[in-house]
Order: C-alpha cells, then structure tokens, then sequence
C-alpha cells in the first residue's frame, strides 16, 4: 500500500500504521479514508497529500 505525505508539514500517512486517534484503523488505504480526514500535524485538508514515491 503506498503512503502519502502532507505537502505543507511533511507529515507521512503510513496505511500499515492508520491514524488510531482519528479512526482510521491500520490497513486502511488512502482512498478509503474519509475526505473530512485532516492531517494530525498541521490541520489542513486530504487534498494537500501528495503519493510517496518509493
């Protein structure tokens, strides 16, 4: 599964990890995580992650 990075703080959501404190449960792929879904580092928006490029 590929992680996805915050283009403004750089943060990185890892699918094998999920966001426990925001529901989202390990396993989860990006595309099936929530579009009100914000980046637990900076508050902004799903539509400001960028795929990470292995």
């Amino acid at each position: 599964m590929k992680k996805y990075q915050c283009d403004i703080c750089g943060w990185v959501y890892d699918p094998e990890e999920g966001v426990p404190d925001q529901g989202v449960k390990p396993g989860t792929k990006w595309e099936d995580i929530p579009n009100d879904f914000t980046c637990p580092e900076c508050g902004v928006g799903k539509e400001d992650f960028s795929p990470v490029e292995d």
